[in-house]
């Protein structure tokens, strides 16, 4: 979901164990506005942003299916949303509620 009506975000989100000890974030049918600083985050809150978030990396791209691996020895039992934030601005694009 997006943060509000200019800044928005849709498609699906899911955290998959690719291998023992390995997680990746899947971002399928994805789009979001485009943006001048975005940066793919795991947060701890469900609703997005907050402190103990993960970085996994720069945005890939604003459109489409793609993934995001998880640094290894990342702590993800707190994990409840996937987010899109701009560093420049301190702005929240879209959060995805994580859920078992």
């Amino acid at each position: 979901m997006g943060a509000d009506e200019f800044h928005f975000a849709r498609g699906t989100a899911r955290l998959v164990q690719t291998a023992p000890g390995r997680l990746t974030l899947r971002l399928e049918d994805f789009s979001v506005r485009n943006g001048p600083d975005l940066f793919v985050y795991l947060s701890p809150d469900p609703k997005g942003y907050a402190k103990g978030a993960i970085e996994l990396g720069r945005l890939k791209a604003t459109d489409g299916s793609f993934n995001y691996s998880v640094p290894a020895g990342s702590s993800v039992a707190q994990i409840r949303s996937a987010m899109i934030w701009c560093r420049a601005f301190s702005v929240q694009f879209g959060a995805a509620q994580l859920r078992e």
